[in-house]
């Protein structure tokens, strides 16, 4: 309980990247008018390092690659690709903690390694979550075939699950395409 004895409104954000300060005012306007105080639990999936290298290698001409594989491998630290993805987390989590405090909210967060449902589940979980929102970019296919972070969290948690597109007002994405836009609860 807060100090001023109501009861305190857990939302737990899964998001896939940072929070614009618009997506953070879109977020906090969701729960003005609500008699308890709010926190925010923000989870961001660690950037994955050899997906990372393997995008990387993806980029590279059929000439490099057939030329000498090994060699371009050779040249990869993964080590060093692997703190660099920490620190753009670490960089992009601490980004939206301070669009989310800019808003006036009450938010809290961490990086997280484990698969991003999972660890979602976890945190409603572990601070008694009233909601779950999920903040993605446009993901139709995934959407479509309903293996998308929403639809998953849909089946996995029992709390009310919100899809918000990132970097998208709500009117834009009332007047989304297809199955992008806001998902119901």
């Amino acid at each position: 309980m807060s100090e001023s004895n109501t009861e305190t409104y857990h939302v737990v954000l899964l998001v896939e990247q940072p929070l614009s300060a618009a997506d953070a005012a879109q977020v906090r306007s969701l729960h003005e008018g609500l008699d308890e105080s709010v926190v925010y639990h923000v989870i961001l999936p660690l950037e994955d390092a050899a997906a990372r290298i393997e995008s990387a290698m993806g980029s590279l001409s059929a000439g490099e690659v057939l030329t000498s594989p090994a060699m371009a491998m050779n040249d990869v630290d993964l080590e060093a690709v692997r703190k660099d993805c920490q620190e753009r987390s670490d960089a992009d989590l601490a980004e939206t903690l301070s669009a989310l405090r800019t808003s006036g909210a009450t938010a809290e967060g961490c990086v997280v390694g484990d698969p991003p449902i999972d660890a979602l589940a976890k945190m409603v979980k572990a601070v008694d979550g009233r909601e779950a929102i999920i903040l993605t970019r446009p993901h139709v296919v995934a959407e479509f075939f309903h293996v998308d972070w929403t639809s998953k969290a849909r089946r996995k948690i029992g709390v009310p699950v919100l899809h918000l597109l990132e970097h998208e007002n709500f009117d834009e994405q009332a007047e989304g395409y297809g199955s992008e836009g806001i998902t119901g609860l």
